[in-house]
């Protein structure tokens, strides 16, 4: 009898349990679920911290930005090789082959004139002064969608990694590796919803989703995430293989979105060597450096390379551009863009920025020091050559088909994703003074990029420990530069203590350092201030009088940029 009774019990709460879920259903907003609304949650004491530093509203206005990417795509034109008017052409024609329309649903596009856009045209040149190579390409959103929701039939869904969906967000596809869920019985061809599951603490630290990859969602509150996805639908999509496939493929396109709340066109394959992808304070920087025909400059942190071809291609590729990078595969990347841009002037080098300098003894003979500046200059030997089309006529023992393929090679040149060698230099560092200037695009807490859905991970601590890796890499950038040159320090963060607390940290420890005016000036000021933590420490920021010399991009500002910061120094005679 008791046996009876428990299970009794235990079927009076499985039915009460239904029965209180089913109203929950059934009275769901569905424009309150299926809807794009993130909530980007930080840790506590950097949420304090940053709230102190900018105020509660603006720093909630930069919060809300950073969930959102910009309103536009930005294109740098490789002026030695085509022209903007040339590519805006080329693009429009290439964009619209591909079914790509600036504001499909019909929804709100403004584009703000401080971003030089012109009103009514979806692609332009940049209006900024000695910016008409830049071309804007205007996007829209974010769109309201329509993802079919019935209470009886509810759409098929897709769950995708944060990182993924942030790429989405930005134009990609969804890869196969992305996808971490999927609705049962789904086929190829089947319309589907996809939402983002973010990270959270584990039970044992650390972050993560909580549910093995392949789940199966059954449309109900057992889901993985069901709540917590109320509000993170990215778009719509038709599934380009099964679910079985998806999880049992190990690359490829799982799905075309086909409905995107942020509708940004992809360029991934676009007129390669002529155009590059990159946010416009990146490409300020390059400009701030302020780079010359004939001179000797060092990227410090190179990858992935955007800066180091910028430079280049200022210079009109003639000088000497050293790229360097700590990272074996990120210079292969670098080489592989200096080839498809088809630049000489730029030497890649594998090369920890904390090692940059190499000291030299006074007891080291001449041939010594003469061995270190050879190899700053050195070439790289171990690039396999582009075919000519001789050597591709003469060649034996050599397919007709593969010789159209290098004969296509030959024609559109190398491209970003054909490797030229596995091989890098490796470099024991550089003389002091050895450069005109210096870009130290600094690694950071990355806390500007956009669109960004997590950012629980950063800490006071983390981000402090960041401020010092950073000061170690300008201590060496200083000793690099020679006296009368210049050195530029740049990130992509909004975090005051990787961005003016390094420039008072400059100023103070190097007295012939002075910050330098910057052209073109868009950016907005710096921070004044300082901030006392409570462990003692008290971190300086600017002085009054120095936050015009600095430029702050912030994400919430009409101008409609990724969180960045620049500054610029002169170097003066280091024997003060």
């Amino acid at each position: 009898m008791k046996k009876e009774r428990d299970l009794l019990k235990t079927l009076s709460r499985t039915f009460l349990t239904l029965h209180h879920h089913k109203p929950s259903i059934t009275m769901m907003d569905p424009s309150e679920r299926y809807c794009y609304k993130p909530t980007l949650r930080w840790n506590s004491e950097v949420e304090e911290f940053f709230v102190n530093a900018y105020g509660a509203d603006r720093f909630s206005r930069i919060s809300e930005a950073l969930t959102r990417p910009s309103c536009y795509s930005c294109v740098r034109v490789n002026t030695l090789k085509t022209t903007s008017d040339t590519v805006i052409k080329k693009l429009s024609v290439l964009l619209q082959e591909s079914g790509w329309q600036s504001n499909p649903a019909g929804g709100a596009s403004s584009p703000q004139e401080s971003n030089g856009l012109e009103k009514n045209s979806f692609i332009s040149k940049c209006k900024i002064p000695n910016l008409d190579y830049v071309v804007f390409v205007q996007g829209s959103g974010p769109h309201t969608i329509d993802y079919g929701y019935t209470e009886e039939n509810p759409p098929k869904e897709v769950i995708v990694s944060r990182k993924c969906a942030e790429a989405v967000l930005r134009g990609a596809r969804v890869y196969v590796p992305g996808v971490l869920a999927c609705s049962a019985h789904v086929e190829k061809g089947e319309p589907v919803a996809v939402s983002v599951a973010l990270e959270r603490p584990g039970t044992e630290g650390g972050w993560g989703v909580g549910f093995t990859r392949g789940t199966t969602l059954q449309g109900s509150e057992t889901d993985p995430y069901y709540f917590e996805r109320n509000g993170l639908y990215i778009g719509q999509g038709t599934t380009t293989m099964s679910r079985a496939g998806m999880f049992r493929e190990p690359n490829g396109v799982a799905l075309e979105m086909t409905n995107r709340v942020f509708n940004l066109p992809s360029f991934r394959d676009l007129l390669e060597g002529d155009i590059f992808l990159q946010n416009l304070p990146s490409i300020i920087t390059a400009h701030a450096l302020d780079p010359q025909e004939g001179e000797k400059i060092l990227d410090m942190c190179a990858a992935p390379g955007g800066k180091t071809t910028a430079i280049a291609i200022l210079m009109k590729d003639k000088g000497e551009v050293i790229a360097a990078d700590r990272s074996h595969n990120k210079v292969l990347d670098i080489q592989n863009l200096v080839a498809e841009m088809g630049l000489k002037c730029i030497t890649c080098y594998k090369l920890d920025a904390l090692k940059s300098v190499r000291q030299i003894d006074e007891s080291d003979s001449q041939d010594a020091r003469e061995c270190v500046e050879s190899e700053s200059i050195q070439r790289l030997e171990s690039s396999t050559p582009v075919a000519t089309s001789e050597q591709l006529t003469n060649a034996n023992g050599t397919s007709k088909a593969e010789l159209r393929k290098n004969s296509g090679k030959l024609k559109n040149g190398v491209g970003r994703h054909d490797s030229v060698g596995g091989r890098v230099e490796r470099s024991k560092g550089f003389l002091p003074n050895s450069f005109d200037r210096v870009l130290l695009d600094a690694p950071c807490s990355a806390l500007g990029l956009r669109p960004r859905l997590f950012a629980g991970e950063d800490t006071m601590k983390s981000l402090r420990a960041n401020a010092k890796y950073q000061r170690g890499m300008f201590d060496q950038a200083v000793q690099l530069v020679r006296p009368g040159g210049v050195l530029v320090y740049s990130t992509c963060t909004i975090n005051p203590g990787e961005n003016e607390a390094l420039v008072r940290y400059a100023l103070d420890t190097y007295k012939f350092l002075s910050l330098a005016s910057q052209h073109p000036k868009v950016g907005g000021p710096g921070l004044i201030g300082s901030c006392q933590f409570s462990d003692g420490y008290q971190e300086e920021w600017l002085r009054p009088g120095e936050e015009d010399l600095v430029q702050r991009f912030d994400p919430s500002s009409p101008l409609d940029t990724m969180g960045f910061f620049i500054a610029k120094f002169n170097v003066g005679p280091k024997d003060v």
